[in-house]
């Protein structure tokens, strides 16, 4: 593949999770999956596990998680569910996570995320999008480093939105601490973060074997939009210029994750922003696909992952 080629696949928007990975054998392979307990994170852990990866469903609450797994050994015939918590918002729970693993790991679903919360923050004062989204896989893809380059070609998958076309990083208030706060800025702002994330840790980590990517896994109705309201919903809806048939069922949405974890067709790719099981071209103004130029900027996102650094500690 060339550094510059386009990357296409013969699988579509309507492709399922399931099809994307129907011809893949992932006997010994290790993934782990967070926010495996809602949404798209459900039907991205059943997709692996359904191609034989030994899946770790990373969920805030452990419970819901164990009967998730239950349900997806039911339909797969995977026993080799492990659930373990995971809190994004807190840098102790990452820390327990990562200390928990043992062994190589193959893939890396950054799936969770929270959208257009009111404003919140970390205990460490951290808007919350930006700290969970972004910060919070960041720390635990850093901690899990080891782990991945012990395997030997892993994968990171940051799942990012087209919301990402709302807002660059805004180094000079990442907080908004001094500007206005509105959810869908800081929303947009997290997901292009995951995007910078997948560019510089595919350019870092490239001597492990590691690469990295990030998606917009297409417009589905799920519990991400539990903090707006149906009216808001709506609009949203409209606004975003898709039409009702278009919008997507979990089990497509899931199907460019399962793509960039774990296809054969993404050996050796990294750095690169995906919708619809093929590499995004850029942004077209007016449009809501696509990918945003300052989310594929190699400086910000070298800058990014030093601001990163520096306020993890």
């Amino acid at each position: 593949m060339g550094a510059t080629e386009r990357v296409t696949t013969r699988f579509t928007a309507e492709s399922t999770a399931a099809e994307v990975l129907a011809d893949v054998d992932l006997s010994g392979h290790r993934s782990v999956v967070t926010g495996a307990s809602s949404g798209i994170g459900v039907e991205t852990a059943r997709a692996l596990a359904g191609a034989g990866s030994e899946v770790t469903l990373a969920v805030r609450d452990a419970e819901v998680g164990r009967r998730v797994a239950a349900d997806i050994t039911a339909t797969t015939g995977n026993a080799a569910l492990r659930v373990a918590r995971l809190d994004l918002a807190d840098l102790a729970s990452i820390a327990v996570f990562v200390a928990g693993w043992s062994g190589p790991l193959h893939a890396l679903v950054n799936n969770a995320g929270i959208m257009a919360t009111p404003e919140l923050r970390t205990p460490q004062g951290w808007e919350l999008q930006f700290g969970t989204n972004h910060l919070g896989h960041f720390a635990l893809a850093d901690g899990l480093r080891p782990a991945l380059a012990a395997a030997g070609g892993a994968r990171v998958v940051a799942v990012s939105s087209a919301a990402h076309l709302r807002s660059a990083v805004e180094f000079d208030d990442i907080h908004f601490e001094r500007r206005p706060y509105h959810p869908w800025a800081a929303y947009g702002q997290s997901k292009t973060a995951n995007v910078l994330f997948a560019v510089e840790a595919t350019r870092r980590w490239a001597a492990d074997g590691i690469t990295a990517n990030a998606l917009m896994p297409g417009a589905i109705m799920t519990n991400l939009q539990r903090h707006i309201d149906s009216g808001e919903a709506e609009r949203a809806r409209a606004r975003s210029g898709v039409p009702a048939r278009a919008w997507k069922t979990v089990e497509q949405g899931a199907a460019t994750s399962v793509l960039l974890a774990a296809s054969p067709l993404l050996d050796g790719v990294g750095g690169r922003y995906f919708e619809d099981c093929a590499e995004a071209p850029p942004h077209t103004p007016g449009s809501v696909s696509g990918v945003a130029p300052h989310a594929l900027d190699p400086a910000a996102a070298e800058r990014l992952w030093d601001v990163s650094l520096r306020t993890l500690g």
